[in-house]
């Protein structure tokens, strides 16, 4: 006698789906991208750009001009001093402002975690209210209002880098904080460790090298924030660039841009074979 025959498998070939219609919900991912589009477009017909003048020849002599100036620095020894020092100056005012950035920031970024599902964490959102509304300003508007009170010179640049800063890494330290993997921190609770000793057994060995990396990559940006904090007497580097380039020196401004270059390079080197020697 013979077997009945079986019913189609299905599961072995699904039905064929068709794509869904361009008004459903699914496809917001292409209108999400519509939108861009059409920001963008609407941003270059409202903004009133130029082009023409920009590239005219005129404009082209003027740039070509500029730039075959700033192609030679300026060697006189007594500026070079000026030059070595007000470096020197940048550079303190920037690492001073990171170190003390990280850790008002660490501080911050407690308060401003859950570090696990249970915890109420009352103090988060306030927190986290006090961290961006000191990374919204920028560090200039702190620095002109510390000048008021401080004076001219680097002390109101690097405190205007550190608040500025603390916002900035108070963020990310508190999103590394809450991305720690909950296992070790669960561990020590169970057993009644009390919640400050879970978080330096438990959670910051695990975050250490994401808050270095944070650490370091502001500290890079912060030489290029605390040159451009001169320019509002703020002391360094950047008090340099806006003396010369306002009176349009070149060569002088020439060799504060080389300077800042140099700078920047140094700092960048110097994170890379830190995170190398971390890494192992």
């Amino acid at each position: 006698m013979n077997a009945a025959p079986l019913p189609p498998d299905d599961t072995a070939h699904p039905p064929f789906k068709t794509p869904p219609p361009i008004f459903n919900a699914r496809c917001m991912a292409c209108w999400l991208m519509a939108s861009v589009l059409v920001l963008i477009v609407a941003s270059f017909i409202s903004l009133d750009l130029k082009w023409a003048q920009v590239f005219s020849l005129e404009s082209l002599r003027r740039m070509g001009r500029f730039v075959g100036e700033l192609l030679v620095p300026a060697t006189d020894m007594k500026f070079l001093v000026r030059l070595i020092v007000a470096s020197a100056e940048t550079l303190a005012m920037s690492a001073l402002g990171t170190v003390l950035a990280a850790i008002f920031g660490l501080l911050l970024a407690l308060p401003a975690s859950r570090t696990h599902a249970d915890d109420r964490a009352l103090a988060r959102q306030p927190t986290r209210l006090v961290l961006n509304a000191l990374r919204s300003v920028p560090e200039l508007v702190w620095a002109a209002l510390l000048l008021i009170s401080a004076g001219l010179g680097p002390f109101a640049g690097t405190v205007a880098l550190a608040v500025h800063t603390t916002g900035v890494l108070g963020r990310l330290f508190a999103e590394a904080i809450e991305n720690a993997l909950p296992g070790p921190a669960f561990a020590l609770r169970v057993q009644g460790v009390a919640k400050g000793r879970v978080f330096l057994y438990a959670t910051l060995p695990q975050i250490v090298p994401q808050l270095l990396s944070y650490t370091l990559y502001r500290w890079e940006n912060n030489i290029r924030a605390a040159a451009v904090l001169g320019v509002v007497g703020a002391g360094g580097l950047g008090q340099m660039l806006a003396f010369h380039l306002g009176l349009f020196q070149m060569s002088e401004t020439s060799s504060i841009l080389i300077a800042m270059i140099l700078l920047v390079t140094m700092v960048d080197f110097g994170s890379y074979l830190l995170r190398r020697a971390l890494m192992g």
